[in-house]
């Protein structure tokens, strides 16, 4: 079989250590403030830095990663003799899985007898990452280049991402809810549950009062879309600088469920710009998203 690397984005919110465990590089989005002149890489600060400046009132731009660099990224491994298979940020949301597919085609130009793969996640945060993660199972399983994306065409659709915010502020800044919408929800306590779609936007699915009600919504709605509810089930958890909360949903999903969390991260600021401090969100393969 044809040696293969997986490759994706930073978009995918899993810290770097974690990514070279699972022999996973990835090109970095970037970030700045706009008090700031640098840019910065998804990892470059520390998360909790990243959050407080938000709270603080920064406003925190993102930028795509482009051709060249996805060019750069690719190219040592297709000179090592190694097809590639990138997996990447929801086009929903972002234009770097296009990026990376024009990248693909300049290169397989220059190197006829190599292969890359692009494969749209139509995923974003830990959701992505899981997807990835999953793949790279099916890979250590024996998956050849196109088996293992094959699997992820299989596999993204049933990839649940459900969530909910602290405060619209941020989503509205974003407009994905208006201004007024946001005003009254910070009055009234309401909490937005949103989830990705198959074409990968975030929908506002519908909305409750108080930040454990949301909580318990998040867990909910894992009872009822769970392909294998229960222990051995892979559920992964990201969240915007609120660890707390996402313990609680840990813990929700055990008593109710038996399921077992597998990761807790951060999302990353490339995420965390546009949905701010105190969001939570569940990700798990459901019969649907």
């Amino acid at each position: 079989m044809r040696d293969y690397v997986i490759i994706t984005d930073s978009s995918c919110d899993i810290e770097p250590k974690l990514l070279a465990e699972w022999e996973v590089p990835y090109v970095s989005l970037t970030y700045k403030f706009d008090e700031d002149e640098a840019s910065h890489g998804n990892y470059d600060l520390p998360f909790p830095h990243f959050y407080e400046r938000m709270r603080q009132g920064s406003v925190a731009r993102t930028a795509a990663a482009n051709m060249e660099i996805f060019k750069q990224a690719f190219e040592p491994y297709l000179k090592e003799g190694k097809d590639l298979l990138y997996i990447g940020f929801s086009s929903g949301l972002s234009t770097t899985v296009n990026s990376g597919a024009m990248a693909a085609k300049e290169l397989m130009e220059l190197y006829p007898e190599r292969r890359i793969l692009v494969e749209d996640s139509f995923a974003a945060s830990a959701g992505f990452g899981l997807l990835v993660y999953l793949t790279v199972l099916e890979k250590r399983k024996g998956a050849s280049l196109e088996q293992a994306a094959k699997f992820v065409e299989d596999t993204r659709f049933h990839l649940c991402h459900w969530f909910t915010v602290d405060d619209l502020v941020y989503l509205k800044r974003g407009g994905r809810v208006s201004a007024a919408a946001a005003f009254a929800a910070g009055l009234l306590n309401i909490k937005p549950v949103l989830h990705m779609d198959d074409p990968g936007h975030l929908i506002n699915m519908f909305k409750v009062r108080g930040r454990r009600a949301s909580i318990k919504a998040l867990a909910d709605k894992y009872g009822e879309l769970a392909l294998h509810p229960g222990p051995e089930d892979t559920v992964f958890i990201s969240h915007g600088d609120c660890i707390e909360d996402a313990k609680l949903l840990e813990k929700m999903l055990a008593e109710r469920f038996q399921a077992k969390v597998q990761l807790i991260t951060y999302v990353g600021p490339v995420i965390g710009s546009h949905s701010g401090p105190g969001t939570l969100a569940l990700f798990f393969l459901g019969r649907e998203r």
